[in-house]
């Protein structure tokens, strides 16, 4: 009879601290995309959102998005990058350490 009580105290116990955690309150994140926004290649404000710094696409789990929006954000981001509105590389950080560090075009002489 004991092992029966004990038990659905731990049952109780459980049930109690579910409902608990059900209470919390949380923020629902808004959409990235709204419902007036055209997605087009020509729309390089929403565009570069969806864009890494290196210029890689992000995946549809980071952006929050539909599949189909994924799907029409990746088609509008490769259309501008074939008309040369969006970079295919960001390759920022290579040119500034090419650009810091000078090169010598000369032949070294060697000291005797």
């Amino acid at each position: 009879m004991r092992i029966f009580e004990t038990r659905n105290k731990k049952n109780m116990d459980k049930s109690k601290r579910l409902f608990l955690k059900s209470k919390r309150s949380f923020r629902r994140r808004l959409p990235p995309i709204q419902s007036g926004d055209r997605i087009d290649y020509r729309n390089m404000s929403l565009i570069s959102r969806f864009i890494s710094e290196q210029g890689k696409i992000l995946s549809r789990r980071v952006n929050r998005l539909t599949l189909k929006q994924q799907r029409l954000i990746t088609i509008a981001i490769k259309q501008a990058r074939i008309l040369s509105l969006l970079p295919f590389l960001n390759n920022e950080k290579e040119l500034e350490r090419s650009e810091s560090t000078p090169r010598t075009t000369g032949l070294r002489i060697k000291n005797k």
